[in-house]
């Protein structure tokens, strides 16, 4: 809570990979032959994100956002704060400078 009431900057991060993971698990256990292929790399890249930090989740979603406003530039410039305020109107400016910041170290 900040001075003048609530704060608005909490992020909340959700995420499922690790669910999704187990019932792509469970439909390769109950796959045919010609499924297995493609289960078994679906597997793969679910539990691959399911290991990534909250801070590689963070920055890989930042660098989504930037990207959708067709943002090129320099993640740790000011210009991509705001592109990632333009990409998210309700970000304030605490939070997307607090993601640009984790997004910038993820790439170093």
């Amino acid at each position: 809570m900040g001075i003048l009431g609530p704060s608005k900057d909490a992020t909340l991060l959700l995420r499922d990979a690790e669910v999704i993971a187990a019932v792509l698990r469970q439909a390769l256990a109950d796959a045919s032959p010609e499924e297995r292929a493609g289960l078994e790399r679906a597997v793969a890249i679910a539990e691959s994100t399911a290991a990534a930090t909250g801070a590689e989740v963070r920055a890989r979603w930042v660098r989504s956002r930037l990207a959708s406003v067709g943002f090129t530039g320099d993640i740790a410039s000011v210009a991509a704060v705001k592109a990632l305020r333009q990409a998210e109107p309700g970000l304030s400016l605490v939070a997307a400078v607090q993601l640009q910041k984790e997004a910038t170290a993820q790439v170093a």
